[in-house]
């Protein structure tokens, strides 16, 4: 179980509002928002604690607000239309100017992006108790000569998903890498997903101003 915190369902559920409604009509859209609330909170409970000061925490909170959105539109909510919606949130101006507060291009961002990715591991390290239910952090300095390469062949979020009948919605999650990245002016290159049958994510993030990446 993790700890409830209802943060991140509240602000994601007033940015989702509008681009629901177009996709999908305000009757759908207030139905599945309002049943997210305990769908969500039901999720928190049955999820295996991965510690509520992980650094990586925050993507359960998130990735889940899409998966109780899906499951409270009962049927009426498709993958390939919440792809729609997410990228119409991640074109919204605020959502822009808050996710992508870095621009990759720069080498002190693209340091820090590393650094972070580090720490993150670092946590998983510290934390023996949590180490085998966390993401693993495989890092590849010499596999790429550009940006920032990583992989895990554990993920939490996977491991829930197939567990409890989420597996189908999942990879708009994992597609939502990709905005993000791109939201602070990289690209994310990844050829397999354990959402979609793969034996690992894998994380290769390079600057957007590099077109031949090696």
């Amino acid at each position: 179980m993790m700890p409830y915190k209802g943060t991140y369902l509240r602000l994601l559920s007033a940015l989702l509002r509008r681009p629901m409604i177009e996709e999908y009509g305000r009757e759908v859209t207030d139905r599945a928002l309002k049943g997210a609330k305990s769908v969500y909170r039901e999720m928190l409970m049955k999820v295996e604690d991965i510690g509520a000061d992980n650094p990586m925490a925050k993507n359960i909170y998130l990735c889940f607000v899409f998966l109780a959105i899906w499951k409270a539109g009962e049927g009426a909510i498709t993958a390939e239309s919440l792809r729609h919606v997410s990228r119409a949130l991640m074109e919204r101006p605020t959502v822009r100017m808050v996710m992508g507060r870095s621009d990759l291009n720069r080498p002190k961002d693209l340091l820090a992006l590393e650094q972070r990715l580090h720490r993150m591991k670092d946590w998983a390290d510290a934390h023996p108790e949590y180490r085998d239910k966390t993401w693993d952090f495989n890092f590849d300095e010499t596999l790429h000569r550009d940006g920032v390469y990583y992989h895990f062949t554990r993920c939490p979020l996977e491991k829930f998903a197939r567990e409890n009948g989420f597996l189908e919605i999942l990879p708009v999650g994992c597609a939502f890498d990709h905005l993000t990245v791109a939201a602070n002016h990289g690209v994310l290159h990844r050829d397999h997903t354990l959402a979609e049958g793969g034996c690992m994510c894998d994380y290769w993030i390079v600057p957007d101003r590099i077109k031949d990446p090696k």
